[in-house]
């Protein structure tokens, strides 16, 4: 069995890894507890009068709404929670005197700072999933319930809609109600070297949903113009089954639509947008980085957090905290202006989601030169 234990990876991690990472990860999920249950406080509190006058059900409120409500914003102030954790355990060591006993005993900074990381490693995988995989179905359900029992005001119709559906294909609908899937005054052209060569109409245009493949409508009252040179050849009918590059969701955006797909679904969705040529892709790419660069800022955070708060110091961990709390806060505003310049002023998606952490990565450097040896 000693024969293949050097491949057992907890045989690196000591019983100072393990005091520090249960104190790490029990304080972050203490703080998350905390911190959600007062704002689900002050949410139920703001909302009870809307939730009264369109007549929301408990089980909904309860199950449709504050159980997506609680992951979604845990997830999204996930830094706040880590810097939190992380200023308040590592101030009661230090005021406790075990920072000063552990590298009294030899340990350096380097080294005590490897249990944070693994901490963080957790974390960061558990936010990455959730943010990538399970958070979207649940916003789904959230979105949803507030269109209902909120806010009263999903966009379920669009005017005048006209978009690429493929390489020199245009689509334009008149009207279109997503609740019933179905488009009036449809026109479809295509064209070849910039010349219309085929232009179909329809007073309406059904989605299949049903259809175990995507893409199906069916065509009411159609007719088919067929330009060659001078040739016209014109084909029409009652009813038409008809794959048509383009979906519902594609013809009605509504407010936070990105925030609905998991991270594949968002990928595939980028793709088919630019090769649409869409103007509002860029949102879209935002969102799919964003999701990728939050999943770091814990280790950053983490190395800010213990490098300032590892010194012991009059006055306790008051001056620690409300540090911690500005700088989270910082972070947290830093990713909304970033992704703001990138969506109104042509900022790349890479870089505006990237930005906070950049920054950021330069004060962990600074934190880390000037901590305690």
């Amino acid at each position: 069995m000693k024969k293949y234990e050097y491949i057992n990876p907890f045989r690196y991690v000591t019983r100072l890894d393990r005091y520090i990472i249960g104190k790490f990860v029990g304080t972050y999920f203490f703080a998350i507890l905390l911190i959600i249950s007062i704002a689900i406080v002050f949410d139920f509190n703001e909302n009870l009068a809307k939730f009264t006058e369109y007549h929301a059900p408990w089980k909904a409120i309860v199950f449709d709404y504050y159980l997506n409500f609680i992951p979604y914003f845990a997830n999204l102030f996930s830094p706040l929670f880590v810097f939190i954790a992380v200023i308040f355990f590592t101030s009661k060591m230090a005021a406790g005197s075990e920072i000063i006993s552990i590298m009294a005993a030899g340990v350096s900074f380097r080294r005590m700072l490897r249990p944070y990381m693994l901490s963080c490693v957790l974390i960061s995988s558990l936010s990455f999933f959730l943010s990538a995989y399970v958070i979207p179905h649940g916003t789904v359900i959230r979105q949803n319930f507030e269109s209902l029992y909120k806010n009263n005001k999903k966009n379920t119709s669009a005017e005048n809609v006209q978009l690429q559906v493929d390489k020199g294909v245009i689509a334009y609908i008149q009207h279109y109600d997503n609740k019933l899937k179905r488009g009036y005054g449809f026109c479809l052209d295509k064209f070849e070297n910039k010349k219309l060569i085929s232009h179909m109409s329809a007073t309406e245009i059904q989605y299949d949903t049903i259809s175990d493949t995507k893409y199906h409508w069916k065509a009411t009252n159609w007719k088919i113009r067929e330009l060659r040179g001078m040739r016209e050849k014109i084909t029409s009918g009652t009813q038409l089954d008809t794959l048509i590059q383009m979906e519902p969701i594609d013809l009605v955006y509504s407010k936070g639509q990105q925030e609905t797909f998991t991270l594949p679904e968002l990928q595939d969705y980028i793709s088919k947008l630019i090769n649409r040529g869409s103007s509002n892709v860029v949102q879209y790419q935002v969102e799919y980085h964003k999701r990728i660069a939050s999943s770091f800022a814990s280790f950053i955070l983490t190395i800010i957090g213990a490098s300032l708060s590892s010194r012991k110091r009059k006055g306790g961990m008051g001056m620690y905290l409300g540090a911690g709390l500005a700088l989270s806060f910082i972070y947290i505003m830093l990713q909304t202006v970033s992704a703001t310049f990138a969506i109104n002023a042509g900022t790349p998606p890479l870089l505006a989601a990237w930005m906070p952490n950049i920054i950021f990565t330069v004060v962990a450097y600074i934190c880390y030169r000037k901590a305690p040896n």
